[in-house]
């Protein structure tokens, strides 16, 4: 592998492992490489080899080059990969690393979990296509059902998960902050008066 593509490949590893709230040692489980053997590769204190690669890869349910973030290849197809975080499963619909992002998210319900609402740079706007969805925004807590969407600063505290005991299924489009959605509305049509 050329050096460009191996350049940040630790931090790479290291992002992804968190994304799926996975420790070094599942992944260690997982792939029968050793805890030492991971830490150094996200560390870059190891040399990647393909050996080590491929089964990071098929732990990461994702592809040896966008493992090693290698260049892409024209095809403008986006390859969907459900990816399993925060409780649910995560459906990229864009390929894109900047700007406006979507996706399709499947929210199961988990008993016992207490919304604990955070912050972060961007903006969201949610749409709910099947079930019911609990939003705590801020001082509000919202229920919204399929068809109703919400859009908000995500420097506000919110948190989302289901409403009940059924998965929520929505979609999802977020953006870096400043972004918002441009929605626009088909005018009023003018009463005739007769």
């Amino acid at each position: 592998m050329a050096n460009d593509e191996l350049a940040g490949l630790g931090s790479r590893l290291r992002s992804i492992r968190g994304a799926r709230d996975l420790t070094l040692a599942q992944v260690a489980e997982d792939t029968g490489l050793s805890v030492s053997t991971l830490s150094r590769l996200e560390s870059g204190g190891r040399r990647a080899t393909l050996e080590l690669l491929l089964p990071l890869a098929r732990v990461y349910g994702v592809t040896l080059d966008e493992l090693v973030d290698a260049p892409a290849t024209g095809d403008p197809r986006v390859h969907a990969r459900p990816i399993e975080a925060y409780g649910g499963t995560i459906v990229p619909l864009t390929n894109r690393t900047g700007g406006q992002r979507a996706f399709k998210q499947v929210v199961r319900p988990s008993k016992g979990t207490e919304a604990t609402p955070g912050t972060h740079e961007g903006y969201e706007w949610l749409y709910v296509l099947s079930g019911r969805l609990r939003l705590v925004l801020g001082e509000h807590d919202l229920v919204l059902g399929p068809g109703e969407v919400a859009e908000f600063d995500t420097r506000v505290p919110h948190w989302f998960g289901c409403a009940d005991d059924k998965p929520v299924e929505l979609l999802s489009i977020f953006g870096p902050q400043g972004e918002r959605m441009h929605v626009r509305a088909r005018p009023q049509r003018a009463i005739d008066a007769t």
